[in-house]
């Protein structure tokens, strides 16, 4: 380490020069310096190493043992160095093989990934994605620690210090099955209130939510039967039973086999957003996934 602190890159790439053309004259050629300083750079390494490197032969200098154990190390070593340092490659999907953690709930896997889904076989081929449970207060250590490349959750509740991109605002509708005898036409709010209720509880078991809190400033209450921790069940749960659900919009657009309908209550929205960590903020493929989602949805 003492030595390492001594060098300096100049004194390195005269180095793997001068190795590979055992002449100072033809080193100094390469390297646009005089010969004078790269004389001055070989006793400065010759000082560091405690070894001549080179000495005089018939035909130019020849490298001592020292000099050939260093050369391999030192070329493999000053490429490493320029990879690192120089600028980086477009981003080649078709011929790309990245594997990327994604944390989602099962409603950002329904509303975001799954539109990209096609878009990303089709354009990268050759890549993985791997959908992960979304925790929201691991998020920030996950994205820092490089165990997720992205994350979905509500702006409102996103973790501060990370990148974010809004995807799109939502709102709630009131969702029932297809034939619901209460959801032929928009109930009333005393009519809604006397529904029975399904709702999410991402941390299990609640029966309140942001539509009771709206209710409760009115002074009312409605009927919540079930409790169930993913959106899915839900939609499964609606469409085999009289039971109703208010749901993100975007979840039941394209559903045959429900009934959807404005509620007669206006529940705050959220915005979805997609979070990420600077250290990936400018990496070629990241930003060409991120492009690509945000085009998706």
């Amino acid at each position: 380490m003492s030595n390492l602190r001594r060098l300096d890159l100049n004194l390195l790439l005269t180095l793997d020069v001068l190795l590979s053309e055992h002449n100072v004259t033809r080193a100094a050629q390469r390297l646009n310096l005089s010969q004078p300083s790269v004389s001055v750079h070989l006793a400065k390494l010759r000082d560091i190493f405690g070894d001549p490197l080179l000495l005089p032969g018939p035909r130019g200098m020849r490298p001592t043992k020292r000099a050939e154990a260093l050369r391999e190390p030192l070329r493999q070593a000053l490429e490493s160095l320029e990879r690192a340092v120089s600028p980086s490659t477009p981003f080649d999907p078709v011929g790309a093989s990245d594997t990327w953690h994604l944390a989602a709930s099962d409603y950002s896997e329904s509303t975001i990934l799954q539109p990209a889904l096609s878009g990303l076989r089709s354009a990268a081929p050759g890549t993985r994605l791997a959908s992960v449970q979304v925790v929201p207060s691991r998020i920030a250590r996950q994205t820092e620690r490089g165990e997720i490349d992205l994350a979905f959750h509500t702006s409102e509740e996103s973790p501060a210090g990370l990148r974010r991109r809004i995807l799109f605002a939502e709102h709630y509708v009131l969702v029932g099955r297809a034939g619901h005898p209460r959801l032929k036409r928009r109930p009333t709010l005393a009519q809604f209130c006397k529904l029975d209720h399904v709702i999410v509880s991402p941390d299990g078991g609640g029966f309140s939510g942001v539509t009771d809190k709206v209710l409760s400033k009115m002074g009312l209450t409605r009927r919540v039967v079930l409790s169930v921790p993913h959106f899915l069940f839900v939609l499964s749960a609606v469409a085999n039973t009289d039971l109703v659900a208010m749901l993100p919009s975007r979840l039941v657009r394209d559903s045959d086999s429900l009934r959807v309908v404005e509620p007669p209550i206006e529940v705050p929205g959220f915005e979805m957003a997609m979070l990420w960590h600077e250290r990936c903020h400018r990496d070629p493929a990241h930003q060409w996934l991120r492009e690509h989602i945000v085009s998706s949805v």
